[in-house]
């Protein structure tokens, strides 16, 4: 031990003293991008690897091959700071002076530089080329700071890998000198709130303090009584013999026998017409509900047609709520029928009855938009078939 204290001794008094640190290096930590540099040599982070790991593993890799410490002085636009550090050959970092901030970055803050303590000591051979150190004036040594210890933190004296990450100055005791306030974490611009949206009818819905729902119509009113969402629709009196065959009819279409279903719907509404007349009210009933099935069976032209047989009845008997209700379940049935041509001409039919429907009083003409509705898929229709021909 003496011997080489003796050869370190002469060496420095041959050299004119001990050699002077190495000015720190520059280490360059751009906002975005996939690498840094460290003194002006790219460095990028293998795969699964932060770059902060990258950077730290780098000037470790310098500390080790020179055998001392490596001042590194890290210009981190994502945290806003820079960072003067120092790592030794074994690992271990500390801050060597107080960390500067910087105009912050307008990126989310994504990494930080905590120190990290000495790793535990491997044997390496040094590399064949030594790093150059360039002499500068020596200067005073800066003070050092105990840190507050984590509440995790292992017991002192255990020795830990380098994390890989660094951060934002970490809390010191006793500071001689004014610290930054530290950047508070990219926060979004509040968001106002949604301005209020008028209603569209302002003075018609003040006038009316008690609208009333729009009722169900069509085929979601045969759905309700069919699936139990409604009233159930019991026949009663001189019909009272379709009540079982129509409760059949609901079972099968729950339980998804459609085929079932339509059979049974045929024949029943057959033998009502037959017993009670073709426009009876359970028989006008029965000829709905055979639409619906029908349209659920994938018949869309014969649901159609039946639900336009009806509303042409019901708004000969002046009942313009039902005829109405037929009429959204023949929309609805034509809305399925896919050819152009068959479309067209079956709309032709459709509108006639429904603009004759809102001509009048009734629920018809106080809902003229879905009239409106279907005269723009005619016009569809008229240029798909002549892009057909």
């Amino acid at each position: 031990m003496m011997s080489r204290l003796s050869r370190d001794k002469k060496r420095d008094q041959k050299n004119g003293g001990p050699a002077a640190p190495a000015a720190p290096i520059d280490v360059r930590v751009p906002a975005t991008g996939p690498g840094a540099s460290v003194g002006g040599v790219p460095v990028a982070a293998a795969p699964g690897e932060e770059l902060q790991q990258a950077v730290l593993r780098h000037l470790h890799d310098i500390a080790r091959a020179g055998g001392h410490p490596v001042h590194a002085t890290i210009h981190d636009e994502r945290i806003g700071y820079v960072v003067p550090l120092e790592v030794s050959p074994d690992g271990s970092s500390r801050f060597t002076a107080e960390p500067v901030g910087i105009a912050p970055p307008e990126v989310p803050r994504q990494a930080e530089w905590p120190v990290a303590a000495a790793e535990e000591p491997v044997r390496h051979d040094p590399p064949p080329h030594l790093l150059r150190q360039t002499p500068e004036p020596v200067q005073d040594a800066a003070p050092t700071y105990a840190l507050r210890p984590l509440p995790d933190a292992p017991p002192p004296g255990t020795v830990l890998p380098p994390t890989g990450e660094f951060g934002p100055p970490p809390v010191m005791d006793a500071r001689p000198l004014p610290v930054p306030e530290p950047l508070p974490l990219p926060v979004a611009p509040p968001t106002p709130p949604p301005a209020p949206v008028p209603f569209a009818e302002p003075v018609l819905l003040m006038d009316d303090p008690d609208p009333k729902p729009t009722p169900v119509r069509g085929f979601d009113a045969v759905a309700e009584a069919v699936l139990g969402d409604g009233p159930p629709a019991v026949p009663g009196g001189a019909a009272a013999f379709l009540a079982e065959p129509v409760a059949r009819i609901n079972e099968a279409v729950r339980e998804g026998r459609i085929d079932v279903a339509a059979e049974l719907a045929e024949r029943t509404a057959a033998q009502a017409a037959q017993a009670l007349g073709p426009e009876h009210p359970e028989v006008l009933r029965l000829y709905e509900l055979t639409a619906y099935v029908a349209y659920l069976g994938g018949e869309p032209v014969r649901a159609l047609r039946l639900s336009l047989d009806l509303a042409r009845v019901q708004h000969r008997a002046r009942d313009a709520e039902a005829a109405y209700g037929n009429v959204q379940s023949a929309a609805t049935a034509w809305r399925a029928v896919r050819d152009p041509l068959q479309g067209l001409d079956l709309g032709r039919e459709l509108l006639t009855l429904w603009t004759e429907l809102a001509a009048g009083e009734g629920p018809a003409a106080e809902d003229p938009d879905k009239l409106e509705k279907a005269r723009a898929r005619m016009l569809r229709l008229a240029e798909r078939a002549r892009a057909a021909e």
